[in-house]
C-alpha cells in the first residue's frame, strides 16, 4: 500500500486563495522540486525533512476527525508524491472539498478532470523567485474557473511580469487570479497603486492571513 510523507495535518483557516478565511484542514507533504528566494516552508521541503509515513486510509482518518470540509494539500509540492492520485480520489469520496497548493513547475493534465470537488492554486514563480525558467505554461491551458494562479510579487518587476503573464496566457481563461506580496519586501499599497495604473482589473490583492493573525514563523497555522 502506498505510504505519503506527511509533515503535518492541522486545522486552520485558509490564508490565502479562493477559500481564504475559511477553516480547511492541512496536509503538508515533504519535498520540493524547486528553492524559491522567499520560501517560507524550506523546513518540510529537505528530504529527510521530519514526516510520519502514512497510508491513503490514515490520512482519511485523520482529516475526517477535525470535521471540515476544505482540505487544502500542500508542501513542498504535493503533486511530485507518488500515487497522489489515490490520496486525492480517496479525500473526494469522504465528501472533501480539495484546493491543491501547487508552484507551477509540474503538469496538471494528468490530475485535470478527477473530480469537481479538486481545485487548483497553482503558482506562477516571477523572476524575483529566481524560479521562472521552471514554470510549466502548458498548465494556464487546464485551470478553469475553479481554479486560480497566484502571483507572488516582490518588487515592480515582478508587477509587471505577472501582468505580461496575466496578457500572453489567461486573457482567454476564467480563473481567478491573486497578487501576492512577499512578506516584508514590498508593501501592498504598492501593490494597489500598480493595479491601479495598469487599470489590472482581474488581479485581487491577496495578503496571507496567517501572518498578520500570528507570527509570519510559526508553524501549524
Amino acid at each position: 500500500m502506498t505510504e505519503y510523507k506527511v509533515v503535518e495535518i492541522f486545522l486552520s483557516i485558509n490564508g490565502e486563495g479562493p477559500k481564504a478565511g475559511e477553516l480547511a484542514v492541512f496536509v503538508r507533504l515533504q519535498g520540493c522540486n524547486l528553492s524559491c528566494s522567499y520560501c517560507d516552508t524550506a523546513w518540510a521541503n529537505e528530504e529527510h525533512a521530519p514526516c510520519r509515513c502514512m497510508t491513503v486510509p490514515a490520512i482519511v482518518r485523520e482529516v475526517c476527525r477535525f470535521g471540515v470540509k476544505n482540505v487544502t494539500l500542500t508542501g513542498g509540492e504535493p503533486l511530485l508524491q507518488p500515487e497522489v492520485k489515490e490520496l486525492l480520489l480517496a479525500l473526494t469520496r469522504a465528501e472533501m472539498e480539495v484546493e491543491i497548493e501547487t508552484n507551477g513547475s509540474v503538469s496538471l493534465k494528468p490530475f485535470a478532470g478527477l473530480s469537481e470537488n479538486i481545485s487548483f492554486t497553482m503558482d506562477y514563480k516571477l523572476p524575483g523567485s529566481g524560479m521562472e525558467q521552471a514554470m510549466d505554461r502548458n498548465n494556464f491551458k487546464v485551470l478553469t474557473e475553479r481554479d486560480a494562479v497566484k502571483f507572488v510579487v516582490s518588487d515592480r518587476q515582478d508587477l509587471l511580469r505577472a501582468l505580461a503573464v496575466a496578457k500572453e496566457d489567461l486573457s482567454q481563461s476564467g480563473c481567478q487570479i491573486f497578487l501576492s506580496p512577499v512578506f516584508g519586501k514590498i508593501q501592498p499599497d504598492e501593490i494597489v497603486a500598480f493595479m491601479k495604473e495598469e487599470q489590472f482589473t482581474r488581479a485581487r490583492l491577496q495578503l496571507q492571513l496567517h501572518k498578520l493573525i500570528w507570527d509570519p514563523e510559526q508553524r501549524g497555522v
